[in-house]
C-alpha cells in the first residue's frame, strides 16, 4: 500500500496525442474506452509520461504503426505544488507487472480519490516513470497544460523502404 504525500515543487508530465478535434489531447477518453495497465473501462485516468522522450516511446509501443504517426501533437502538463501524489516502486507494490494487480491496484487508487496523481514504473523503460492523473479528483483543476505542439517524429525510428 502506498500512502499519499503532497508535492513540494511542481511536476511536469507529456502526453502525446492526434489533434484532429474530436477529443482533446489532455483527456481521458481513450483511457476509458480502452484502459491500460493501471486502469479498467470507464475510469477517467489520464495516462502521461515524466519526460517526453518516455512520451514518445510510450506512444510508438501502443500505437503499433510500423510508420511515421501523422498529424501527432504534444502537450507539457503543470502539477503544481501542493498536489497529492502516491509513487509506486517494485517494493511497495511487488510484481507491479502482472496486469491483474496493477489493474487491481490502479483502479482501486482511482476509485478512492485518496490522491490525484499517481506514479508508477513505466513497464518499457523501468528507470522511467508514467504519471497517472485522476480527472475525478478535487485537486485536477489546478493541473495546467501548454498548447498543442506538433511532434516531429525521426524517419529513423522507423523500417522505411528507400
Amino acid at each position: 500500500m502506498t500512502y499519499p504525500s503532497i508535492l513540494e515543487r511542481n511536476l511536469e508530465a507529456y502526453r502525446i496525442g492526434v489533434a484532429n478535434n474530436k477529443h482533446k489531447i489532455f483527456d481521458s477518453t481513450g483511457a476509458k474506452l480502452y484502459p491500460g495497465r493501471w486502469n479498467k473501462k470507464d475510469q477517467a485516468l489520464i495516462y502521461c509520461a515524466s519526460n517526453y522522450s518516455l512520451a514518445m516511446l510510450e506512444k510508438l509501443v501502443h500505437s503499433n504503426l510500423g510508420e511515421i504517426p501523422t498529424n501527432q501533437q504534444w502537450i507539457k502538463i503543470t502539477i503544481p505544488i501542493g498536489t497529492s501524489y502516491e509513487y509506486v516502486t517494485s517494493n511497495s507494490l511487488p510484481n507491479w507487472k502482472t496486469f491483474r494487480i496493477s489493474k487491481k491496484f490502479g483502479s482501486d487508487w482511482f476509485k478512492s480519490r485518496r490522491s490525484c496523481i499517481l506514479i508508477v514504473p513505466s513497464a518499457i523503460a523501468v528507470e522511467d516513470s508514467n504519471i497517472l492523473i485522476n480527472q475525478n479528483h478535487p485537486e485536477f483543476p489546478r493541473i495546467t497544460t501548454t498548447l498543442n505542439k506538433p511532434v516531429i517524429w525521426d524517419k529513423r525510428l522507423f523500417f522505411l523502404e528507400s
